[in-house]
């Protein structure tokens, strides 16, 4: 099943019954999601985004994602090497954190970051069984990944929609970055179609780059990655 293969689809599926457990209500405010720009009030009555969940993480395992995603072409233009110290942001299943870490080997390191405990734990596990010990999990919250210094690259994949407050989010992030380190955003083109969230969840890519240039960033290059996913390089100023 992809590069996760049948026995990771497999362990997906029964950590989401687990998760599906212990996932909190839905009517029960996460108080890592609340924005840290404006008062509490402004922050409750601001719509939510939506939190991918944990008991749907097969959905990130599908067979042909490799296909779509293109994660070599992602990290060549990322600069990604052998060696290089890299992020993966709302890391999920891991699976991009797999692709780093095959990536960079044994000298690099792929810090693996969520604000979801659940996925967190689960690619700490997954590390363990692939014997990647480049792989360092990271419980982040939802403005801050809480990344240390000196990472050459960070990739943010599919995740823009989900964050309270983008700007806060790129600016702690950006401040881990090497001089001449790149954040990479990958997201799904505006419009249905293919794999996904639903179209309205589907970021305008100036949208982005208008959040990541009022945290400091400028936008080094654009990148299409067809037939779905488009991709942003920045640098800090």
């Amino acid at each position: 099943m992809g590069h996760a293969g049948w026995q990771d689809a497999a362990i997906v599926l029964a950590a989401a019954g687990l998760f599906a457990a212990a996932a909190p209500l839905p009517n029960r405010p996460d108080p890592r999601r609340l924005s840290h720009s404006g008062d509490q009030q402004a922050a409750q009555a601001k719509p939510r985004p939506r939190l991918f969940k944990a008991q749907d993480l097969g959905l990130l395992e599908s067979p042909d994602r490799v296909e779509w995603q293109k994660p070599e072409q992602i990290m060549d233009t990322l600069r990604i090497a052998e060696g290089s110290v890299v992020a993966d942001l709302g890391a999920g299943s891991g699976w991009f954190t797999i692709q780093l870490a095959r990536r960079v080997g044994p000298n690099g390191i792929v810090y693996a970051e969520d604000i979801q405990p659940q996925m967190v734990d689960y690619i700490e596990q997954r590390a363990q069984r692939e014997n990647l010990r480049s792989v360092r999990p990271i419980l982040g919250t939802a403005t801050d990944p809480l990344l240390p210094p000196g990472v050459d690259a960070i990739l943010i994949d599919d995740v823009f929609h989900e964050l309270d407050d983008p700007v806060t989010f790129f600016r702690n992030a950006s401040k881990s970055l090497k001089p001449g380190g790149r954040l990479g955003v990958v997201d799904f083109l505006p419009g249905g179609g293919g794999p996904g969230p639903a179209p309205e969840e589907r970021p305008d890519p100036k949208a982005v780059v208008a959040a990541a240039e009022a945290a400091g960033l400028y936008l080094q290059k654009r990148e299409d990655i067809p037939p779905f996913l488009f991709l942003l390089v920045f640098e800090r100023r």
